[in-house]
């Protein structure tokens, strides 16, 4: 939903914060002050002196050595095993954190070992507490768990507890205050188990954690289900998170008897009833009408074996839903609504259309021909990314401007504007945005919309608005000239009203568009890495790309269907049979290909195991599980699978990365997420379905270049790439300086320090 066209919705973050926030004690200033001051100064004298000499019994050598372990696998962690921590493009806070990982843990385990307050076995928990510590800030903030830049303030508040705890005082006081990243991995050591406060803690980390990921209430809750705020978490969630509510009261555990229990909440009794019923979640969708009796079960029932009246009722209930968010009046479940409406049109529609794609149109485009202009719009742009180049422009594009009489403009007044960037973003990448508004009455009303679409997007929610807008420039610059010289005024005027408004906010999302469309033309000559503080988007240096032994660390994810066993099959036999490689087939879930002249490159790959017994995922965590405790950092990510597949691969997408192919469809939701992962990646991806003659050539070309110890120039690279993969479908695969929507995130990014851990 569009939020220039929407009042925003409040964050359940806020509410929970707002209903918790004194849960505990209340906040004070003045207290929280001292706190802070407390901890960040627990380790003066170690900034300021040599460690002085001290002797280590053998009962705890062993201790002393494992932390030094961890901390040079941490340190190592980065992808480059030194004596520091880098963070990415923060010189200040990589050396902060470095000092924090090296000197403060050096001074913290001298402390420990020569504190007389402090019997033998408590030094032992508190040594290994610190072991534990450091390796999850290591696998943590890999997994964007952690943030790397509150390193100090962990090993700082994970001293102070000490101290506190040594006093047999309440821990509470000093964790209360700070991210729930810092205050879990402080409290990991099992020693603080015997403070009488641990019970208090575990709660207090329950709502910091359920504050910081809103989305995981239920799944936290799972394991704290007598919580104290357990009833009212699940009231929150619930309004947010229907479909989880809906889910997690069918479970026959303690959590699912706590929201069967709830009596007090019409809303939550509504859903609980709904999750007992058979067909519960064909009834799902309509829970906000259903509860203000706007529509019966019966009508459901008369609808649901039938998936023309079904996603015909979902495009109903969207258009309604959209209609009364417009007056401020935003329904329960709109986003499950949505989602909904997304899986049915990509399930009962454009999956067969797509898989008829060598079939006569007649054949192909049959299940499509009862539907409504309405009803293909959403076919067309909840299904972007997935839905084929030339379903689109062959089928469901010219069907649904026959069935609006060929009037673009009451299409979108039919549609109330839902999700209209996107449609128009869409559009441009498959060049009907021109036919389109070629059919609006009047030029002007061509003029407004695109004044609209470039305008309130600081008002939006997250940046999928601005992604659509920057995603479209490429295509309008190549295609509509003149409306590009329109889009890049509106741009310049909307940035330099929010300049005078003094929008924070708006001045960074349209001074990005505004540099990123001026790039487009050459002849402006724009640096983006100066303009906007973004790695260089045409090329990535071979020394960025290698470790510290000159090796080149990649990891390439196949799935155990049909497809990814062929994929792995000829990925084999490919590197096997030639001489500059071999591959090592030793290990039972994963291999190793590794060259044998020039640059050292290695390319992990799990094998693909049958995926229905779950056992994709038990080679990749194998083989991610040898990557980390060997300190292997990979600097390039390969997926080779369809593109349902591809959100796990980027759930094992490490902050090194530096390159990531895709091979399948893109979308915001996925280029966003990979953007999460690793900040300064270059993203690969393809508009619609990967192919394997296409994928093959590529990893080639890419893997040849880096034994060849070149850097990566995208522009030539792209050539020699395109001779190699003539084939239909090439011309979907972006590169990613023409990836304008992930630069639009990285530059946001940059530019306001907003990072998701």
């Amino acid at each position: 939903m569009n939020a220039d066209l929407l009042p925003a919705k409040k964050e359940v973050v806020l509410r929970i914060a707002k209903n918790f926030s004194t849960y505990f004690m209340k906040r004070s200033a003045l207290v929280l002050g001292l706190v802070v001051v407390s901890v960040t100064q627990a380790f003066s004298q170690a900034e300021n002196g040599a460690i002085p000499e001290y002797t280590i019994p053998i009962t705890r050598q062993l201790a002393h050595d494992n932390v030094d372990k961890q901390q040079k696998l941490l340190l190592g962690s980065d992808g480059k095993a030194n004596d520091s921590f880098t963070i990415d493009n923060n010189e200040s806070a990589s050396q902060i954190a470095t000092k924090a990982v090296t000197a403060k843990v050096d001074w913290l385990q001298y402390e420990i070992e020569t504190n007389s307050g402090i019997d033998n076995r408590m030094k032992t928990g508190y040594l290994s507490g610190l072991v534990s510590i450091l390796s999850h800030m290591r696998t943590g903030w890999l997994k964007k768990e952690v943030n790397p830049t509150h390193f100090d303030q962990i090993i700082a508040l994970y001293k102070k507890l000490i101290d506190v705890n040594q006093k047999k005082e309440s821990l509470v006081p000093f964790v209360s205050y700070f991210p729930y990243d810092i205050v879990y991995t402080a409290t990991l050591p099992r020693i603080f188990e015997e403070n009488p406060s641990y019970k208090q803690i575990k709660d207090i980390l329950l709502i910091k954690y359920c504050n910081q990921y809103p989305h995981k209430v239920f799944q936290a809750l799972t394991n704290y289900p007598d919580a104290p705020a357990a009833d009212s978490l699940i009231k929150i969630a619930g309004r947010q998170y229907p479909e989880q509510l809906y889910s997690y009261a069918q479970a026959y555990n303690k959590l699912g008897s706590k929201i069967r229990s709830i009596k007090d909440d019409g809303f939550v009794k509504t859903v609980v009833d709904l999750s007992q019923q058979k067909s519960g979640q064909i009834y799902f969708p309509f829970l906000d009408n259903l509860v203000k009796g706007k529509i019966s079960i019966a009508e459901l029932d008369a609808a649901k074996d039938d998936r023309y009246k079904y996603y015909r009722l979902l495009v109903n209930t969207q258009l309604d839903y959209t209609r009364r968010a417009m007056n401020g009046d935003t329904a329960i479940g709109f986003a499950e609504l949505t989602k909904r409406l997304q899986r049915k049109a990509a399930d009962d529609f454009v999956s067969e259309i797509n898989g008829l794609h060598e079939s006569p149109d007649a054949v192909r485009y049959k299940c499509i021909q009862p539907l409504n202009a309405q009803e293909l719009y959403y076919l067309a742009v909840l299904t972007d990314g997935l839905i084929y180049t030339s379903s689109y422009v062959g089928g469901v594009f010219p069907l649904m401007m026959k069935k609006i009489n060929n009037r673009g403009d009451s299409l979108l007044l039919a549609m109330h504007f839902d999700h209209y960037r996107k449609f128009i973003s869409q559009a441009a990448s498959y060049n009907t945005l021109k036919s389109f508004f070629a059919t609006f009455k009047s030029e002007n009303d061509v003029q407004g919309l695109m004044s609209a679409f470039a305008k309130g997007l600081e008002k939006s929610k997250g940046l999928e608005d601005g992604v659509d807008v920057a995603d479209s420039y490429a295509s309008v610059y190549e295609t509509l000239p003149d409306l590009a010289k329109q889009m890049l005024a509106n741009i310049r005027n909307n940035l330099e009203a929010n300049r005078r408004s003094g929008n924070q906010r708006g001045i960074a999302i349209y001074n990005i568009l505004y540099k990123l469309f001026l790039s487009a033309d050459q002849r402006n000559n724009i640096n983006l890495t100066t303009e906007l503080g973004i790695p260089p988007v045409y090329k990535v240096p071979f020394t960025n790309l290698t470790n510290e032994k000159g090796e080149v660390i990649t990891q390439m994810f196949f799935y155990g269907d049909d497809d990814g066993k062929m994929d792995f099959d000829i990925f084999v036999r490919t590197f096997a049979n030639d001489p500059k490689w071999k591959v090592d087939q030793s290990n039972s879930k994963f291999v190793v290909a590794k060259t044998t002249s020039g640059v050292p490159v290695y390319v992990y790959a799990n094998r693909p195991l049958p995926n229905e017994e779950d056992q994709d995922y038990v080679a990749q965590t194998a083989m991610e599980d040898y990557l980390q405790n060997n300190n292997l950092s990979p600097t390039v990510t390969f997926h080779r699978g369809h593109s349902y597949h591809a959100p796990t691969s980027v759930s094992y997408i490490t902050p090194t990365s530096r390159v990531v192919f895709m091979g399948s469809c893109g979308g915001f939701n996925l280029i966003d997420s990979i953007l999460k992962k690793s900040s300064d990646a270059h993203i690969i991806s393809s508009k619609q379905t990967g192919y394997r003659d296409i994928n093959l050539p590529f990893i080639r070309i890419f893997l040849e270049n880096l034994r060849n110890k070149k850097d990566v120039d995208w522009i030539p690279f792209w050539k020699e790439f395109r001779a190699a993969a003539h084939i239909t479908g090439m011309e979907d695969y972006i590169p990613p300086y023409k990836n304008l929507g992930a630069l639009f995130i990285k530059a946001y990014k940059k530019s306001t320090g907003e990072e998701d851990i």
